[in-house]
């Protein structure tokens, strides 16, 4: 193994260090690294010994082949040369700062270290040495390694290190990428994410405050998708319950024959209201719907067929309204964790968690004031309880690296105060388990009250989304597309745009903020809105289109041609492109979505300035005709509408060609 890494053209990377280690370890299984004690058993062993490292060698190359495709993340890269660089000027220093940001001046260069002022304040305190910031940012200056990104770098202010990067650098990368495609950077081994979101209640209509968590959750799973990792995308659906009750109940007076006709229950909405006004009014119905949810609850096929016939009811519509928004779900909702649940409750009872009050079973955890209810007076479970199961099966039989939950902010309390149990009795460590509650504001209307309808009444999501439909066809009409496309067209502009406004006016605000619903705002073509980047995009991708240059063309181009960086938005525009991989690290990091629509804001703002000032096409200007095509423009042209596809994706938006 060492001979093979010596005959390596270059040192490993991390990934590669990572495989070669577990390969010594399946090595030892194999028996391939003691002595055989006969020639033949030598034979065997050595014969094991070269498949296994004809196969290393292969994994070697696809991950050095990976790794080649994948766009590098230039922060990155320039924090491991300047940790190297800190590392050497202060080796005695632990857990020094490395701050890299991105230079919002050109003339501060392209990007800065603002290290040297952090390390001051820790010389001082530590071993009393007074050194001012601009000192150490010289020391750190001389100490950084040689690289393939960095041009020049100066020190400016009290001890800024501005890093100019090479054009070379940079230009090789947009290369890469117009000839890969946006490709994430590898993320070594496979992490398993489990994110539970949208989770609407059966017999209950999806209102406006589902849609935040529907596709704040879906563009989550969509990065993390994108980023290489396994995503399990749950819908938590509340399909237990007691409500149950009554609905069965109401169900076997107004279709008696449910058994064997299918009954037309057409509006769910109603036939729930009705069975509970049945149930606030009628005591004897009340009294029934009680013994329907024991019946339920101990698995009487004839409840079970009842339960079951009104879920399959909700399915339908909430796959209407999924099917609108392009999402994609796998349905586990309460009831599929009500078997566990005495299991659950035994756990904490045998670690002595369990505390007895008027009846009910519950368990205090440290910091929280409020205790968790895991099992009723009357012997019954709660949302503690199918909680605490939903959470030890994801952890245990599930093996989340990464669980995330999308609910709104007024459920932060109860979803820590559960996270903490779990920790508690032993389910997970957080320093080797990330589990996040990605909370998020409400939807507000005009009035800046909560979003409702005139009469009072939440907004119905299908509602929404029809009138999206028919306001994004307006839009069409006032800007006379219907006389330019064609019908097919046409219908795919009005849903791109519909559906994609509706999507961008949640996922460009911060998700920790209420926002204001306004179809105004977010179907107007200017400022940070779909419809603007939308159109954009179909501008973009029309440039090359009408110089008569095809998608071949450009892969020819894209493999010859050097893109020229000289003029300073062609600069501006080729470094913005190439922070595509930054921001999608934050984003991993954080869970904050609305970083990639103002990115992907700045990057079609900074296109436009570069389209305004350099000529990707130039015409005659008497008779019109093409006298001469700049291809190295039109390549920063399609690895801008590249990288903005791609980022619509994640976004869960769909761009069309013409608009």
């Amino acid at each position: 193994l060492e001979l093979y890494l010596r005959s390596c053209s270059s040192s490993p990377s991390e990934n590669e260090i990572k495989l070669l280690t577990a390969e010594i370890e399946r090595l030892k299984n194999f028996g391939c690294l003691g002595v055989s004690p006969s020639l033949e058993g030598l034979r065997d062993e050595n014969a094991k010994l070269k498949y296994r490292l004809n196969f290393l060698q292969k994994s070697l190359q696809e991950e050095r082949s990976k790794t080649a495709k994948s766009m590098i993340n230039i922060n990155s890269c320039l924090q491991e040369i300047f940790g190297a660089a800190i590392q050497a000027a202060y080796p005695d220093l632990e857990n020094p700062p490395l701050v890299v940001t991105p230079s919002q001046q050109p003339k501060f260069g392209d990007y800065q270290c603002n290290s040297a002022m952090g390390i001051t304040q820790i010389l001082l305190k530590t071993k009393e040495q007074k050194v001012s910031p601009r000192e150490i940012a010289e020391k750190i200056s001389k100490n950084i390694p040689a690289n393939e990104c960095i041009e020049k770098i100066e020190i400016a202010g009290p001890g800024f290190i501005n890093v100019h990067l090479r054009k070379d650098f940079v230009s090789k990368q947009l290369s890469s990428l117009l000839m890969n495609g946006v490709q994430p950077p590898a993320v070594g081994k496979r992490k398993k994410v489990v994110v539970d979101f949208s989770s609407p209640n059966i017999a209950k209509e999806m209102h406006v405050g589902h849609l935040r968590s529907t596709i704040i959750g879906e563009s989550m799973c969509r990065l993390f998708e994108f980023a290489g990792y396994d995503v399990l995308r749950l819908n938590h659906l509340g399909d237990w319950g007691t409500q149950f009750g009554m609905l069965i109940a109401h169900l076997q007076d107004k279709f008696p024959d449910y058994l064997t006709v299918s009954p037309p229950i057409g509006d769910l909405q109603a036939f729930y209201k009705e069975s509970k006004r049945r149930f606030d009014t009628e005591e004897e119905f009340k009294k029934r719907a009680y013994q329907c949810v024991v019946l339920l609850q101990s698995k009487n096929p004839d409840f079970i067929k009842a339960w079951e016939l009104i879920c399959d009811v909700s399915r339908k519509e909430f796959q209407k309204i999924y099917n609108c928004l392009d999402i994609t779900l796998i349905e586990r909702g309460e009831s599929f964790y009500h078997e566990m649940m005495k299991d659950i409750v035994k756990e904490f009872e045998d670690k002595g968690f369990v505390q007895v009050d008027d009846g009910r079973k519950i368990v205090f955890v440290p910091g929280f004031p409020v205790p968790l209810t895991i099992m009723k007076s009357d012997g019954g479970y709660t949302y503690d309880t199918s909680d605490l199961a939903a959470l030890k099966h994801r952890l245990c039989e599930e093996k989340a690296d990464i669980l995330i939950y999308v609910v709104d902010s007024g459920q932060s309390v109860h979803l820590q105060t559960v996270f903490a149990a779990g920790q508690m009795i032993g389910w997970y460590d957080p320093k080797v388990t990330r589990v996040a509650h990605a909370a998020f504001g409400v939807v507000l209307g005009e009035d800046k009250k909560k979003f409702k309808t005139r009469s009072g009444d939440t907004v119905r999501l299908i509602d929404l989304l029809e009138e999206g439909l028919k306001r994004a066809m307006d839009k069409l009409r006032d800007k006379e597309r219907d006389k330019v496309l064609t019908a097919e067209e046409l219908k795919a502009a009005q849903t791109s745009v519909a559906f994609g406004c509706i999507k961008y006016a949640d996922l460009s605000h911060n998700r920790l903020n209420d926002y204001v619903f306004s179809f105004d705002k977010m179907l107007d073509d200017r400022g940070n809105t779909a419809a603007y980047l939308l159109y954009a995009f179909t501008r973009i991708r029309a440039i090359a289109r009408l110089a008569s240059i095809d998608e071949q063309m450009l892969r020819k181009a894209a493999r010859e041609e050097v893109l020229i960086l000289d003029h300073e938005k062609e600069w501006k525009l080729g470094k913005c492109i190439l922070r595509f991989p930054e921001i999608l690290q934050k984003i991993l990091d954080d869970l904050l979505l609305h970083t990639l629509c103002d990115y992907l804001y700045e990057l079609a703002t900074t296109f436009t300035e570069f389209y305004d000032n350099c000529y990707c096409v130039e015409k005659d200007r008497q008779s019109g005709q093409i006298v001469k095509v700049n291809m190295w423009r039109l390549l920063l042209c399609e690895a801008t509408a590249t990288v903005m596809a791609k980022g619509f994706d994640i976004l869960g938006i769909k761009p069309v060609q013409r608009m």
